[in-house]
């Protein structure tokens, strides 16, 4: 057994050691007085510095979780590692010998398993870097040299090639003393029924490194179609690499990333060298993993994301699963103080496709074309909807809203919510409803003290349900004697908000027209049917007293006949919301009364439904290129001022 380290070679070590240097090789650090340093807390997060290091003292302390020491209780906290490896880490970082009390000092094996680990990853490295230069590596080569990679450029980011082969790499650690047991805990072997063999095999390698440059893991490439293996291989969970704990490329982005206040993420390794080269010297990617909240601690640390704010901009590619990555970068924009962005090359390239085909140049205007992570989130959810339709703009505007909501910036809210009216051709102040209501609804949804959520609602399959948002029919709902339905008898319909203007608007015409039918107008029986509904439920409806009207014409009468020919052509989930329209009572006291209630509300009716196709073609037209489409633009304008010659016939104006 190895002994204890003397105590006055403890404080040698001590004193020797700079702590600023040691801290900052995990945490900016920023001036805070005469001999005093501050940056964001590695142990807590916090949006605030309130870290600070001495280096005259050789001690840290932050005010904000009371955490405090020198640097040997730093490096145990950050890297997990027992007192006397920790010491004697530092003690072979500043050249210091050390000397043991019972025992003396330990043999090789007893020094530290996670400096023979680094120290295995440093020789594996080494060996991988050299085989890229042989004749056995000509697809490695090939493979960088397409990619515009050189030797300068694999020799700063110390690519590799793994000869093909089960025992290259196996061999040259055993020739370097290295046990098998040793080996087994780098995640560089698989082991067989023959004992252990070589997990990289005739591939391109990438050393991955800690924050510090310490090699940690390797990603592997495959070259060779009669590889059986994925695509990428990385090294799996080991007592240093941890997935999602790991950037590569931080090791060299940390220094950019703390002087520029900007990071990017994107998504492999050839993309941060392209990007390094580019002169974007920020980048870093993520190995095998979505980029979650342990990288963000990393990034943060980095970025010093304090009241002085910073960037954050995430390369996805073009396509869905691009698209999808940003969405959920979107969902851990919560955590960072820094603005977040995203830049997606048009046509689908990655950075280091977009290199290659148009230069240095052209990837750097990709980060500087940045858009906001809220701007892209909130475009790509309006292209999962119709937009050409009243009801799938509606339903955009819904799924955008709580998008809206979310925005940490209360004053930039406003503004995204008149971004979001123009792109969809609907109200501002509408926007700005459902904006509130999608803010109130989350607040509802957290967790209570029971675990469930208070806006969570209960369905009864007996009963319509309550009101909802957006009033859409539930998928098979508006299809009678489904074999689902006759099983288990009618499901649920989510109703609209009778409180939201337009459902209102389109409830009160429906209540017109089902209770006093033979008091509308001829010409407004025409305005109606024309008009449209907003909400799924209500163009049931509609759809159903249209024909019904043509069935027993235009001498209808209102009463039990009428409404039971409408019930004939709804579903029976619809039959328990006809009947609550035909008993609510309309605001007449007399015939004359209720015939100008009824020219009233159609009226209204209609002017909304002319209001909101001009705001359709409005928003139509804000996303046309004019010089691009100049037909069609010219149509839209032609489209425009029909809508508002029929709006003034129908006013008398």
């Amino acid at each position: 057994m190895a002994g204890l380290i003397k105590r006055e070679d403890i404080d040698e070590v001590r004193a020797r050691t700079d702590i600023r240097e040691v801290v900052e090789q995990y945490v900016t650090l920023k001036p805070a007085g005469i001999g005093s340093y501050k940056g964001l807390c590695p142990f807590h997060d916090e949006r605030s510095p309130s870290f600070h290091v001495r280096p005259q003292m050789g001690t840290y302390h932050c005010f904000g979780c009371d955490e405090s020491g020198d640097v040997i209780a730093f490096l145990m906290e950050m890297d997990h590692t027992p007192f006397t490896e920790t010491v004697e880490r530092l003690a072979a970082r500043i050249g210091y010998e050390l000397h043991y009390e019972q025992g003396g000092a330990p043999n090789r094996e007893e020094v530290g398993r996670r400096q023979r680990l680094l120290d295995a990853h440093k020789v594996a490295a080494e060996f991988f870097q050299r085989n890229l230069y042989t004749r056995q590596a000509a697809a490695a080569q090939k493979f960088l040299g397409e990619r515009g990679f050189d030797q300068e450029a694999a020799r700063t980011y110390g690519v590799g090639y793994a000869p093909q082969g089960w025992s290259h790499l196996l061999q040259h650690l055993r020739n370097h003393g290295f046990t098998d047991q040793e080996l087994k805990l780098t995640g560089m072997f698989s082991e067989g029924n023959r004992g252990l063999y070589d997990r990289f095999r005739g591939r391109l390698i990438w050393p991955i490194r800690a924050v510090a440059g310490e090699v940690i893991g390797f990603g592997a490439r495959k070259l060779y179609d009669d590889d059986q293996g994925p695509k990428y291989l990385n090294t799996p969970e080991t007592q240093l690499y941890k997935k999602s704990q790991v950037l590569y490329g931080i090791d060299l982005a940390k220094r950019p990333i703390a002087k520029s206040k900007q990071v990017v993420v994107v998504e492999g390794y050839t993309d941060v060298m392209a990007c390094h080269l580019a002169g974007v010297t920020t980048a870093v990617a993520t190995c095998g993993t979505a980029f979650g909240a342990e990288h963000i601690k990393i990034v943060r640390r980095f970025l010093s994301d304090d009241s002085a704010g910073g960037e954050v901009v995430f390369t996805f590619d073009g396509d869905a699963a691009g698209q999808k990555a940003a969405l959920r970068a979107f969902q851990e924009d919560q955590r960072f103080v820094a603005q977040t962005y995203v830049a997606v090359e048009p046509n689908g390239m990655d950075p280091c496709d977009l290199r290659l085909a148009r230069g240095d140049v052209a990837v750097r205007d990709l980060v500087d074309t940045r858009t906001p992570l809220f701007e892209f989130a909130l475009r790509a959810t309006i292209k999962e909807y119709d937009v050409n339709s009243l009801e799938g703009r509606l339903r955009a505007m819904r799924a955008c809203a709580p998008i809206v909501a979310q925005i940490r910036d209360p004053s930039l809210r406003p503004a995204y919510a008149r971004e979001l009216s123009g792109w969809l051709g609907i109200e501002t102040d509408e926007v700005m409803r459902a904006v509130a209501a999608a803010s109130a609804s989350a607040q509802r949804s957290a967790p209570g003290p029971d675990g469930a959520r208070s806006g969570q609602r209960v369905q009864e399959p007996a009963r319509l349900a309550g009101p909802s948002q957006d009033g859409r029919l539930r998928q098979g709902d508006g299809a009678p004697g489904s074999g689902d339905d006759e099983e288990q008898g009618p499901r649920p319909v989510e109703l609209p908000d009778p409180r939201e203007p337009v459902s209102r608007m389109e409830r009160e015409a429906l209540e017109v027209v089902l209770q006093v039918p033979d008091l509308v107008p001829t010409t407004y029986w025409g305005h109606f049917e024309s008009a449209g509904m907003t909400y799924r439920v209500h163009q049931v409806m509609h759809d159903a007293v249209v024909t019904a009207r043509a069935e027993i014409g235009e001498q209808l009468q209102g009463g039990r006949v009428w409404l039971e020919a409408v019930r004939n052509h709804l579903p029976e989930q619809l039959h328990g919301y006809l009947a609550q329209l035909s008993v609510t009572p309309l605001p007449a006291a007399t015939e004359q009364q209720m015939r100008n209630y009824a020219v009233g509300v159609l009226t209204s009716l209609v002017e909304m439904h002319i209001n909101r196709e001009k705001s359709d073609k409005l928003a139509h037209l804000n996303r046309l290129n004019a010089q691009r489409e100049p037909d069609l633009y010219q149509q839209l304008n032609r489209e425009l001022l029909e809508l508002e010659l029929q709006r003034r016939s129908l006013m008398g104006v």
